[in-house]
């Protein structure tokens, strides 16, 4: 079954046409990559899945529901992690753990996963205005693994953390597919990280998606190494 099905998305502010017609399909329990430089449109496909944008042009179906149609239904069954998500520094990691299970209406359980999914060990008991970036993005992606969705939207969930806390994340994102066979769709635009942690990625480049496929097959394919010289050969033949 399709997860995701996104189709003729085009989404313009004022007389800019930021995306041009993005289509895609996401099966259940795959880890799905959009990749590309800064202004390709992933941001903004991603916040049109998670319903926060309305496309002009197109719909995408999330689960069976239409992000134009159905916004509420879309979002009981998703999360959404933006790039540049904050925290309440004045909440301890726990409490800030326990106040999103209570939102949720989730016991002690969810509040013991999202703990060992963090694994922060005693800094959850401090404020987190005194995390680092790296344990912030942790303490974020815990509160929204543990509430178990069924599609996570991520936006660029590794950016700007360090080679350690990257590495974390990422084996994170993969665990949570393996036991809980939800559905993720990540951005970034460092290539080697997608090519690691995706079953399949989607290059996009001028609002548009320009090549789409299983890592393995798009560099065999275009005889290159990784994705990146993959990249760099569409852009050369476009």
């Amino acid at each position: 079954m399709r997860a995701v099905v996104a189709s003729g998305l085009v989404k313009r502010f004022g007389s800019l046409e930021v995306l041009k017609g993005v289509s895609f399909e996401v099966d259940e329990s795959e880890i799905f990559g959009l990749i590309g430089p800064n202004g390709a449109g992933k941001t903004t496909t991603l916040r049109i899945l998670a319903t926060i944008l309305r496309p002009d042009v197109g719909d995408a179906i999330i689960m069976g529901h239409s992000v134009r149609d159905e916004p509420d239904r879309v979002r009981r069954i998703i999360a959404y992690l933006p790039e540049d998500a904050g925290v309440y520094r004045h909440l301890t990691g726990l409490e800030f753990l326990s106040f999103m299970a209570e939102v949720h209406g989730r016991g002690r359980e969810c509040i013991k996963e999202g703990m060992e999914i963090a694994g922060l060990g005693d800094a959850l008991r401090k404020p987190m205005g005194s995390y680092s970036k790296g344990m912030r993005r942790r303490i974020i992606l815990a509160a929204i693994l543990m509430l178990r969705p069924r599609v996570a939207i991520l936006d660029e969930p590794t950016s700007g953390l360090d080679v350690i806390h990257a590495v974390h994340i990422r084996r994170r994102i993969r665990r949570f597919v393996e036991e809980s066979g939800a559905t993720v769709i990540v951005s970034s635009h460092n290539m080697f990280e997608i090519e690691y942690l995706c079953d399949r990625v989607a290059f996009m480049s001028g609002g548009r998606i320009i090549a789409e496929g299983r890592p393995d097959e798009l560099k065999a394919e275009h005889r290159a190494q990784n994705l990146e010289e993959v990249f760099a050969k569409l852009v050369e033949a476009a």
